[in-house]
Parts: structure tokens; C-alpha cells; sequence
């Protein structure tokens, strides 16, 4: 592969990794609901087991300009994923929550064929609760009960992902970037049933590191440090109550994720950065107690030019269940 390939290959296999960190309908809202969120608790609760697993399916990718492009005649790009969560309440407003992707690579492009496997990279979470009581309301009946839930969060990416920079042959056996990453994020969520809205935002630093080894191939030991992250999210839901008090719950979101150019040495490596804007709807059904929320998310990027930069356009399906236990 030419070093054009072989950095848009890198870009579509790690976007697994970065794909698992984006908020999706993982987690429950302040009512245990299912909203799109991340792995968060509902008030109240103890602990949360999270289980999903994703398709990813690559069609092209946009370049550094923004124009999308089509991948090579022939070309099969996919990507699995076994997600596991787990969080747990640690006081009345502080919870901590762990992530973890099984992926497996499943790749043919410019005539090579790939298939390999192995752990993804990790996510750490500490959340605060900036809320005693839960804020999901029937109707409005003071300013007070327009107060949305509000969390705030520190997430530490790990990069226990295969990267380019480990003992791989190429591009394709890699699931993770190799870069520890430290995101700060703001979570606003509102239910005034039936309706329900959230809006994330995150920011987050990439760790400088050492690199002395490309693909599998040692190279002069230079610094390389990945661009700052940022992530909005806006996402609207509709819930339905069933006659047992069970609830189907409807979300539809959009997604802007960018990354500044990085630096090598000290210096901008123009070849970096990205943007991927994209939209997903979700459907999560939820018992009476709200303590089982089975759901399933597509997550679809619009592929046309001026919706992304340096990115891969895909299509996620997630199929996913949580157990929280009260």
C-alpha cells in the first residue's frame, strides 16, 4: 500500500475505536428510560451492566478537503464490535463506569485480504450528578420542573488497542489509536413526558508520546501528539407507554465529532485532523421497573461532500441490552 493508503486505512480502522466512545443509547436517562446517552446511571440506582454489539460497514471516506470519495472497485470493509459496560455508584451524586470493545476487522481493499481481532481501546468515567432529586416531570407546573439533569464527567481513554505504532504487519490489524486521551463532558438531559430532549458536549486532549515504530517497521524515534477532540450531540425522544406500564422509547440525534490537526515534533502534521457529522435514530424498549432496556441504533453518515474531513463515511447498527440494578 502507498502512504496515501495506508493513512485512510488507518483513519477507517480506528474510527471502531472512536465510534465506541461517541454517546449512543447505551445507558438509561435520570428515569432509566433509555435515552441517548453515555453509560450513565439513573438516580438512585446502584450499579448498571451494559452488553451491545455494532456492525460498522466503511463506503468511501472524505478527504482532507471535505469531498467524499469512493473506495477501490472490489473493496469490503467491515468492523465488529462486542461493547462491555459496567458502572457503579460510588456516593449520592458520584458514579464511575468502565468500557471495553472486543473488535474484529473483516477487510478487502487494493487486493488485500484481512481478518484479525483483539481488544479495543478502554474508556474510564467519573461522573458528578449536579441534581438531588430525579427531574423527569409529567407536566409543567413551575420554573423548577424545566430544570434538566445535569452531569458532568471526566473520561480517560486507553489505549489498549492494537495501533500502528505496535508489532503490526499493516493497517488493518489495528483496533486503537495508541493514545491516551483525557475528555471533560457537560450532559444535559430533560423528560417532560412523553418527550424527552439531551445535549452532550465534550472536549478532550490527546497525551504527547513517543514513537519509534511504524506497521511493524522501526523508524528515527520522534514525538507525536494527536489534535484536541470535540464532540455536540443533540438528540430528541419520544416515549411510548405500553398497557403493563412497559415503555418504547424513540430517539433521533445528530452528531458533529472534530479533531484539530496534530503535531509531530513540535510541528503541525498537516496529514491529521478530522470532522464526521452524522445522524441516528434509536428505538429502546423498557420494562415497568425500568430496570431492563433492550435497544437497537443505526447511526448513519451522510455521504456527500461538505459533511466530513480526513474521515471514513459508515453506517453503525448497535443491538444492545442494560440491566440496572436498584
Amino acid at each position: 500500500m502507498n502512504k496515501f493508503s495506508k493513512t485512510i486505512m488507518a483513519v477507517l480502522i480506528f474510527t471502531g475505536a472512536a465510534s465506541f466512545l461517541a454517546p449512543t443509547a447505551r445507558a438509561a436517562s435520570c428515569c432509566g428510560g433509555g435515552s441517548a446517552s453515555s453509560l450513565i446511571l439513573p438516580k438512585f440506582s446502584r450499579s448498571m451492566v451494559d452488553l451491545s454489539f455494532d456492525m460498522e460497514k466503511y463506503d468511501g471516506f472524505w478527504n482532507k478537503a471535505g469531498d467524499r470519495i469512493e473506495d477501490p472497485p472490489g473493496s469490503d470493509l467491515k468492523q465488529y464490535r462486542l461493547n462491555l459496560g459496567y458502572g457503579l455508584r460510588l456516593a449520592d451524586r458520584w458514579q464511575a463506569s468502565v468500557s471495553a470493545p472486543y473488535v474484529w476487522n473483516d477487510n478487502k481493499y487494493s487486493g488485500i485480504n484481512s481478518k484479525t481481532n483483539g481488544l479495543g481501546d478502554m474508556r474510564l468515567n467519573l461522573w458528578y450528578e449536579a441534581f438531588d432529586a430525579i427531574q423527569c416531570v409529567w407536566k409543567v407546573k413551575s420554573i423548577k420542573d424545566l430544570k434538566p439533569a445535569t452531569y458532568l464527567g471526566l473520561s480517560l481513554t486507553l489505549p489498549t488497542g492494537i495501533s500502528p505504532y505496535d508489532d503490526v504487519e499493516n493497517s488493518f490489524d489495528v483496533t486503537g489509536r495508541g493514545f491516551y486521551r483525557l475528555d471533560g463532558i457537560a450532559l444535559f438531559d430533560k423528560t417532560i413526558y412523553p418527550w424527552s430532549a439531551t445535549l452532550l458536549f465534550s472536549y478532550g486532549t490527546h497525551l504527547e508520546r513517543s514513537v519509534n515504530r511504524e506497521y511493524g517497521n522501526y523508524v528515527e524515534p520522534y514525538h507525536k501528539k494527536l489534535g484536541d477532540r470535540a464532540l455536540g450531540t443533540l438528540s430528541f425522544g419520544y416515549s411510548h407507554f405500553l398497557e403493563n406500564m412497559s415503555s418504547m422509547t424513540y430517539t433521533a440525534a445528530y452528531s458533529d465529532l472534530q479533531e484539530d490537526e496534530g503535531t509531530i515534533d513540535g510541528k503541525t502534521d498537516a496529514t491529521s485532523g478530522l470532522r464526521k457529522r452524522s445522524v441516528a435514530g434509536t428505538i429502546a424498549y423498557s420494562t415497568m421497573e425500568r430496570d431492563w432496556i433492550i435497544k437497537a441504533t443505526l447511526s448513519h453518515a451522510i455521504k456527500k461532500n461538505g459533511w466530513g474531513e480526513n474521515f471514513p463515511t459508515t453506517d453503525i447498527i448497535s443491538i444492545g441490552v442494560s440491566h440496572v440494578f436498584r
